[in-house]
């Protein structure tokens, strides 16, 4: 990504500088700097309030009874993990947490349902079904309280900033059926399974 970035920066100024367009091109750059800064900053209040909210929630066990009613649904997108293995109730907490908006608190829970899941895994080096469903569950994940979406809006000025929760609830369902749907399917593919002695495929 770094050299992504650097490269349309490259662009941008040869292109300018062909076009004798520098000058506009240092204020732009300036000008939204200033924007970044006032943004973020802005972008505090917001962010602390949601958060905040989200963390009481936590507190008060939300997450965990969402895990609880997740669970037997994972234990079918899961078959190949036992049903009573740590890795469910680590999966579980992660995708709830996501789902509340609470990323801080899920990252720990990812990285140990990651940790648990390459315990079953007979192939170190390569990732299994149900890591991979993991992880498109986990980049797609639903979201019920996008507090960071509703955080930029109040910092942009909007009038009503919440206003986009039902549309992302909706966007993300898609979304994490097509993740699911395409991990589920690439698992079937010759192309890109591996037997293993457990009679789990990987990915």
């Amino acid at each position: 990504m770094n050299s992504v970035w650097l490269g349309l920066i490259v662009l941008a100024v040869v292109t300018a500088a062909i076009r004798g367009t520098m000058p506009e091109v240092s204020s732009a750059a300036f000008l939204s700097a200033k924007s970044a800064v006032e943004l973020a900053i802005g972008l505090i209040g917001a962010m602390a309030l949601f958060l905040g909210l989200m963390r009481v929630a936590q507190d008060a066990g939300l997450v965990q009874a969402l895990a609880r009613a997740l669970r037997p649904l994972f234990r079918r997108l899961f078959p190949k993990v036992p049903a009573d293995h740590p890795a469910l109730g680590a999966i579980a907490l992660n995708i709830g947490a996501n789902m509340l908006g609470l990323g801080d608190a899920a990252t720990p829970m990812g990285l140990k349902a990651m940790q648990e899941l390459q315990e079953l895994n007979p192939d170190k080096e390569t990732a299994t079904d149900a890591m991979c469903v993991f992880l498109a569950l986990n980049s797609s994940s639903v979201q019920l309280v996008p507090a960071m979406v509703i955080g930029l809006r109040a910092a942009a000025g909007s009038h009503n900033p919440s206003e986009i929760i039902i549309a992302v609830i909706i966007a993300t369902t898609c979304s994490t059926v097509v993740a699911v749907l395409a991990a589920k399917t690439f698992a079937r593919l010759p192309l890109f399974r591996r037997d293993d002695p457990q009679g789990d495929s990987a990915a």
